[in-house]
């Protein structure tokens, strides 16, 4: 099988192979990804995406199906005529900049969760449409990035639920849209698609596809199409455990896999949030801001021409003080592309800490604090849900990250155990895989093969729990807002 795993940073296509007591992940293709501005637009190059998508199908050469997976949130909008109305806008445009207060006017937060049970992120679905809303007029169909990359190569129109469920449109005990609350806000709901479910085939190659790719009977399956659905799936559990994943990447998915939505006030007030996973079961979880901090420190080091690659950073970072200076991780100003260093600064000042005086300062300040951030959220979710976390999974690129992974151990007082780096596309393909009749009933069977094929490693608390408690305290005593 094919695996089309869609970052917001980068894109792969993965070969994958399943039998017994196999499961073989191989990259045929990577490319770069990432906002382009044109203009006062931060767009996708959403057409780049999909010559790069056909290539990798090229290369990976005779397979038995493709699944698509990709970030969640955005879309592209359709015409009558199924053609697309300009290239899709990125999540972190300016566009919906107080776009979140004008709606929960309309539509208090509180009734927002209990339809959706969505943290309220201002880049949601939901607040990017009513931000277009003078454009709506000429749309018919809105698809998010996987069902319009399906759609042009099956000519099928659907929406997979998985990330259906990140829109803020729709109901996540109905476990459909909410057409009136899209109503409410202006939205059509002719722009919501039929709902479709992981697993199932969503089309064979159109013509013209199928004659470039010489694949004319591959069959296009939905997947878990939101990456982290399709990572959760290759978190390597063991039947029963209690445990907490992180798909750590640009962002952090950081949160627990339940069997029906966690709706309580005390849910809604820590700003968590509930996603479909695969097999029907709950992502109840929050978006932590990742290592995107990281990645944009060391791009802006490297455009002023210090050349650091990751490996080094975090070498140095590991000989550095621990916890001498820690910000939130997930303050609205780390979010949109600058100057990160700078921002860092600014947030220890304002919080009454002496901001780090050199890279390898800078470095440990981000891996800290996006360690304290873990730690904060495994425990909320723990606490609100009632269910004890006895061990971490951390999948997806953060699982090599060995500062990443010791420094969650130490923060969160429970063994971490790290791996499969390439989460997302194996889950992608654990599902197409049982579609197509491999012996994969439950998740419980696709975990079972990933913990039989891949190398995972460990890494035990080390006793220094107390300090994390207290930077924590300390940065929460010190936070102006």
């Amino acid at each position: 099988m094919a695996a089309v795993d869609l970052g917001a940073s980068s894109g792969r296509v993965m070969a994958g192979t399943v039998g017994p007591a196999t499961l073989e992940v191989e990259e045929v293709r990577r490319f770069t990804n990432g906002g382009v501005r044109a203009g006062k637009t931060l767009y996708w190059d959403i057409l780049g995406i999909h010559r790069e998508l056909l290539t990798g199908l090229q290369e990976a050469g005779a397979v038995e199906g493709v699944g698509i997976d990709s970030w969640a949130v955005d879309y592209g909008l359709l015409d009558r005529n199924g053609a697309l109305l300009g290239n899709p806008v990125n999540y972190r445009d300016s566009r919906t900049d107080g776009v979140l207060e004008r709606v929960v006017q309309t539509v208090p937060e509180r009734e927002l969760f209990e339809i959706t049970g969505l943290q309220q992120l201002p880049f949601n679905t939901l607040y990017q449409l009513v931000s277009e809303k003078d454009r709506l007029a000429a749309a018919d169909r809105m698809l998010l990035i996987p069902d319009l990359l399906a759609y042009w190569l099956t000519g099928e129109i659907g929406a997979e639920r998985t990330n259906a469920s990140t829109t803020q449109l729709y109901d996540v005990r109905a476990r459909t849209w909410a057409p009136e609350l899209a109503a409410r806000v202006g939205i059509p709901a002719r722009l919501l698609p039929p709902l479709r479910e992981p697993g199932e085939r969503i089309g064979t190659l159109l013509p013209e596809p199928a004659a470039e790719l010489a694949l004319p009977e591959l069959p296009v399956i939905a997947v878990g199409s939101h990456d982290t659905a399709s990572a959760v799936v290759a978190v390597p559990a063991e039947p029963g455990a209690n445990f907490a994943y992180i798909s750590s990447g640009t962002w952090s998915l950081v949160g627990l896999e339940l069997d029906e939505p966690e709706l309580s006030e005390a849910a809604r007030a820590a700003n968590f949030t509930n996603e479909g996973g695969v097999d029907r079961r709950i992502r109840f979880l929050r978006n932590v801001m990742g290592l995107w901090v990281l990645s944009e420190t060391l791009r802006l080091w490297n455009a002023r021409g210090e050349r650091i690659d990751v490996a080094t950073a975090l070498a140095e970072a590991a000989e550095a003080p621990p916890l001498a200076a820690v910000v939130d991780i997930d303050a609205p100003a780390f979010l949109p592309p600058g100057d990160m260093p700078e921002r860092i600064v600014a947030a220890c000042r304002e919080t009454g800490q002496r901001p780090p005086a050199n890279r390898a300062a800078m470095v440990r300040c981000i891996i800290d604090s996006l360690a304290l951030a873990y730690r904060r959220t495994v425990r909320q979710a723990a606490e609100i849900s009632g269910r004890p976390v006895d061990i971490v999974h951390i999948v997806g690129g953060g699982a090599r990250n060995e500062l990443l992974c010791r420094l969650t151990a130490e923060a969160c007082g429970a063994p971490v155990l790290a791996g499969p780096v390439e989460a997302a596309a194996l889950g992608n393909i654990l599902v197409q895989a049982r579609t197509l009749g491999a012996d994969l009933p439950d998740l419980a069977a696709m975990r079972a093969l990933i913990r039989e094929t891949h190398a995972l490693r460990r890494y035990e608390p080390s006793g220094r729990e107390n300090e994390w408690a207290a930077a924590e305290g300390r940065l929460t005593a010190g936070c102006v807002a």
